[in-house]
């Protein structure tokens, strides 16, 4: 089976309240629940603002370290879905259901070939 990448993209700006996140983690828990019986899920994460990234870079023969994302945008990445799919269309399903859950887009990527042998 080849794994794919589900990117969670979610707007720049504060984060919203408990209220209003509170059905939303709800259900994208289903949605996990749903991924492990299922016998897709690999892991899942969220991540914190942008602003607490480091970029490490290397130029010549020395290694830079800037704070912040490495590209500015509207949006970014505030979380991820590893999981494990037959072919693109199962995982464009699951990515479809994660999009659901969360409100937000869902970008579905494979990985290449032997990223987890």
């Amino acid at each position: 089976m080849t794994h794919y990448l589900l990117s969670i993209y979610q707007p720049d700006g504060p984060p919203p309240s408990a209220e209003f996140l509170a059905p939303i983690m709800r259900d994208v828990e289903a949605v996990n629940a749903e991924l492990r019986a299922a016998g897709a899920w690999v892991f899942a994460g969220g991540l914190h603002p942008p602003s607490t990234a480091t970029v490490v870079r290397q130029k010549d023969d020395e290694m830079l370290m800037t704070d912040g994302p490495y590209v500015e945008g509207k949006e970014h990445i505030g979380g991820f879905t590893v999981i494990q799919a037959p072919d693109l269309d199962a995982a464009l399903e699951w990515g479809r259901k994660l999009a659901r859950a969360t409100t937000l887009p869902i970008e579905v990527r494979p990985f290449q070939h032997g990223s987890f042998e």
